[in-house]
């Protein structure tokens, strides 16, 4: 098992997915998000929901955002929808997939 270079708690099961930070040969760098799963319909992939604040200089306040973001799924993690997850930043895994779950919170 690799050390991915982040303050997570590596996974208990092994897999054979190359895409896999911990099992495979996947880097990780850059943002770290904690999000929730709204989606696990797709193979590999979970779709997670981040809402952040953005200030509006104008107005002197804050307002709320949020977007979704495709992410891979190891399949030694297996997130599930409504799960709480930490997701990194990585290369560009296919068009819209550019971050990897590293740890399922619950």
């Amino acid at each position: 098992m690799r050390d991915i270079g982040l303050d997570v708690n590596a996974p208990d099961k092994t897999c054979e997915d190359p895409k896999c930070p911990f099992h495979g040969s996947l880097p990780v760098r850059g943002q770290v998000f904690n999000c929730v799963v709204v989606s696990d319909k797709m193979a590999h992939t979970v779709v997670v929901l981040r809402e952040f604040e953005k200030k509006i200089a104008k107005f002197e306040r804050y307002e709320k955002r949020q977007s979704k973001i495709h992410a891979h799924n190891p399949s030694c993690l297996e997130a599930k929808m409504g799960d709480r997850v930490k997701i990194a930043e990585c290369r560009p895994i296919s068009k819209t997939k550019s971050y990897v779950v590293v740890e399922v919170l619950k």
